[in-house]
């Protein structure tokens, strides 16, 4: 008597909604920002000029801060409004805001001494901004 074989299936290759691959986009981003920021603090200085009240050749204040935290909470915001938003308002919206960001994510290497570690941050920044414009380009329309 023969044993059956076992048979090879395809792995299912359900199509994932351009909202959530826009939100994952959105999240990864915030993410690769958070991480170049963090591993930074472990380059030599940094620490002792944000005790010395400077960051980035800027002396630390609110105003400062409050920039930086509206420079972080586009892309933070932008993961629920990927979710949230209708659809042509979504496309829309997503196609202005990663179109802004590109600017924003190159300048984070400028003047930076340290290329390997900014250029690998910004060139990944950059990966995920064009997917994020390729999604939001190429969403599919149906037919009214």
């Amino acid at each position: 008597m023969r044993t059956p074989q076992p048979t090879t299936t395809a792995l299912d290759e359900h199509r994932i909604p351009v909202r959530a691959k826009l939100a994952a986009a959105w999240t990864s981003l915030v993410l690769l920002y958070a991480y170049v920021d963090i591993l930074a603090f472990y380059k030599p200085g940094v620490i002792k000029d944000i005790e010395a009240g400077v960051v980035f050749e800027f002396d630390i204040s609110q105003t400062l801060f409050a920039v930086f935290l509206t420079l972080m909470a586009i892309p933070i915001l932008m993961v629920v409004l990927s979710m949230a938003l209708p659809a042509r308002a979504n496309r829309t919206t997503n196609l202005i805001v990663a179109s802004v960001q590109i600017p924003f994510a190159a300048f984070n290497a400028v003047g930076e001494s340290w290329r390997y570690f900014y250029g690998l941050g910004v060139a990944l920044e950059l990966i995920v901004l064009a997917l994020i414009l390729r999604s939001a380009w190429t969403w599919p329309r149906t037919a009214r």
